[in-house]
């Protein structure tokens, strides 16, 4: 992996997107919002062209899921 992983603290959570290459030569997005010991993966439908924007994208859609409260 060439991309340099981002952190985001929000509040109790931690927030760490990671692109995931597919067989096609894209990437997808993945996203691990971590409180504590507990951490939840969440993966992402859309493709992109490089790491960097499924990084962004994956961080965006994990901090908007902090945000709104959608992780209950």
């Amino acid at each position: 992996m060439l991309h340099k992983k981002t952190k985001e603290q929000i509040g109790h959570y931690l927030v760490t997107p990671f692109p995931i290459a597919t067989e096609g030569g894209g990437f997808v997005g993945a996203v691990s919002i971590r409180r504590g010991k507990y951490d939840r993966v969440f993966r992402f439908i859309p493709q992109f062209a490089t790491e960097s924007l499924a990084s962004s994208y994956a961080l965006s859609e994990g901090r908007s899921m902090v945000q709104s409260h959608r992780l209950n």
